[in-house]
């Protein structure tokens, strides 16, 4: 086991860019492609410090109606996410003793490291996946970590396949700065000034990262058989990496849709605090994960969320709210007052019950 220092399937290997498809591939759709459930949205210009109120309008109408889009011209480097693909692989085809050697129980309440299939919990059901969380790699001497602030600590790496430290820790820096440049174009959607939300909630912002496996399903025609339950995600911001076996359904005006794996593009989705801070207005829609393959399932989502310590208040907002359905577990996101670390430890808690021992 190693530990960081310093500063969230037993098949062979694919390599692949964000999204690829194989077999028949699936009709690669323009840029700004706003007609579908989950619409396209070429970002180039807020990574490249272009025009942000270009990309802007189309933000906001994907805001408003699912919450999810996908996105095209975000500046990552393919080999960086082929390598991550590689190595995560590597890893999940090892014999469970080898991965229980970085379980989260090693690492308290940094809440890093490996679970097993059913190890985790989704609205109270136990999923059917396994994964390794990591996050902001923080060293002993951190304030927050001699505090014992939950959640703040080094990540746990294994031995082997040796070199996934090094990635994971290239892709978190990678996913912080899209996060930045994706909360740009949020910022100019609202009317707000392009660098708000860095100003005002994540100069420091609190980072997750997970990668997921998700086994073949045993029974395939079980209707209750779910690798992740209908849920929302906590904070302002989802960058998902998927693979090319499909599965992810997300509760869209007119039902559940499908998220289809798109070439060289990332999954964005909204979470509760940015359905708080808009007053309804934007939404943090429920989604869930179901894998129908006979092959293994990767993902990789990228939490990009408020500092701990930052406290989350409305925004004023371009025309009236809109609130979404009620939700499937009777919660008001738009009532929650406090930290945005208190409401994360609110979650997590639930997610993990086995080590509420561990300080969470």
């Amino acid at each position: 086991m190693v530990l960081g220092s310093g500063h969230h399937a037993s098949r062979k290997t694919r390599c692949y860019q964000p999204a690829v498809r194989r077999g028949k591939r699936a009709p690669r759709r323009k840029a700004q492609d706003m007609s579908a459930p989950v619409p396209v949205i070429d970002i180039r210009p807020l990574v490249e410090h272009g025009d942000v109120d270009a990309v802007a309008p189309a933000i906001d109408a994907a805001c408003r109606d699912t919450g999810f889009f996908l996105v095209t011209g975000h500046g990552v480097d393919p080999a960086l996410v082929e390598r991550l693909d590689t190595l995560a692989r590597e890893f999940f085809a090892r014999p469970e003793p080898d991965k229980a050697r970085i379980a989260m129980e090693y690492a308290a309440r940094a809440w890093r490291g490996w679970f097993p299939v059913g190890g985790e919990l989704t609205s109270g059901r136990p999923d059917r996946k396994e994964g390794i969380y990591f996050g902001t790699e923080l060293g002993p001497d951190d304030p927050r970590v001699r505090a014992g602030t939950p959640l703040h600590g080094p990540n746990l790496f294994p031995d082997e396949p040796r070199g996934l430290r090094t990635t994971v820790l290239e892709y978190l820096d990678a996913m912080t700065n899209l996060g930045h440049a994706l909360l740009r174009g949020f910022a100019r959607a609202l009317d707000l000034d392009a660098d708000w939300f860095e100003r005002e909630l994540t100069s420091e912002p609190t980072v997750l990262f997970r990668i997921f496996h998700y086994p073949p399903a045993p029974d395939r025609s079980d209707p209750d058989e779910w690798g992740v339950a209908e849920h929302t995600d906590y904070g302002l911001l989802t960058i998902l990496l998927q693979d090319d076996t499909g599965g992810l359904q997300v509760h869209a005006r007119d039902g559940w849709v499908d998220v289809t794996p798109e070439r060289g593009t990332f999954v964005c989705n909204l979470g509760d605090m940015l359905e708080r801070m808009t007053a309804g207005r934007y939404r943090s829609t429920p989604h869930r994960v179901r894998n129908t393959t006979d092959r293994s399932r990767l993902s990789f989502p990228f939490f990009f969320d408020p500092g701990w310590d930052a406290r989350v208040q409305p925004v004023p907002t371009r025309g009236p709210s809109t609130p979404g359905a009620p939700r499937w577990d009777g919660a008001d996101p738009l009532a929650f007052e406090g930290t945005y670390g208190e409401y994360l430890l609110g979650k997590v808690s639930k997610v993990f019950p086995s080590l509420g021992g561990g300080g969470l």
